[in-house]
């Protein structure tokens, strides 16, 4: 029987893809918005930081790589989503008082 891959791991993998301008994992600056294993193929739903920047295919195709060479599964489909629009509010807590923004409690 073949792995099933959950989303939490999916998004462990996916810890390794970083964005290139900031410098931080791609899941910790809240990109990823789904991944998501369906049946014998990988869903990962991703934004970028803002609208129109340049790395959101080297971002894509890293996705891609990185999800194969873990998991093995060569299917891996990847979308760019606008809606909702990326915040820093998606970041993780350690990433927000990196940049010098607040971090609620």
């Amino acid at each position: 029987m073949k792995e099933q891959y959950t989303q939490d791991k999916l998004l462990e993998i996916l810890q390794e893809v970083e964005d290139p301008e900031l410098g931080y994992s791609i899941v910790d600056l809240g990109l990823v918005y789904r991944a998501e294993q369906v049946e014998d193929h990988l869903e990962v739903d991703f934004t970028l930081t803002y609208f129109g920047c340049p790395l959101g295919g080297m971002l894509e195709q890293e996705i891609v790589q990185t999800l194969r060479a873990a998991t093995g599964i060569k299917d891996v489909r990847v979308r760019v989503m606008w809606n909702p629009p990326w915040t820093i509010e998606k970041a993780s807590p350690e990433v927000r008082l990196d940049l010098g923004y607040p971090v609620s409690l």
